[in-house]
């Protein structure tokens, strides 16, 4: 049998992000195009747009782990904290969740975002998510 795959949520449509790189042993990174639609001040990537990409790349991950454990993905955001690190230029942006705890109520993912291999994080996160039941 096999396991149902990770799917994003509308609002990944909506920023333009796509799940790029997949193993059944890593959380999928997401790859999110730049479109001037995207933009914050000039030359650059507004944070909203980076927040959303760090939102959808924690669901992601977290559904990749319950997956993979046997429970099905069902939970919600309530809480994140972010740290931009520097400016997303406009250029194609990645990123990547942890999952570092999942309890009975709560779990907690760590999510950082760059914009080139090899190259410096421009925003790192930390998501809360509710399980539902």
């Amino acid at each position: 049998m096999n396991k149902p795959a990770v799917t994003l949520p509308p609002y990944a449509d909506l920023l333009g992000a796509t799940i790029v790189e997949s193993s059944p042993d890593d959380a999928p990174v997401l790859r999110m195009e730049f479109n001037p639609g995207l933009s914050g001040r000039p030359g650059y990537l507004h944070g909203g747009a980076i927040a959303g990409l760090l939102e959808m790349a924690a669901h992601a991950a977290l559904t990749a782990s319950l997956i993979a454990s046997g429970q099905e993905p069902r939970f919600k955001p309530i809480g994140i904290t972010i740290d931009y690190v520097r400016g997303g230029k406009e250029q194609p942006t990645f990123a990547r969740g942890r999952v570092t705890r999942v309890g009975k109520r709560v779990a907690t993912v760590v999510v950082e975002a760059w914009q080139e291999e090899g190259g410096p994080h421009i925003a790192a996160a930390r998501l809360h998510m509710l399980m539902v039941d």
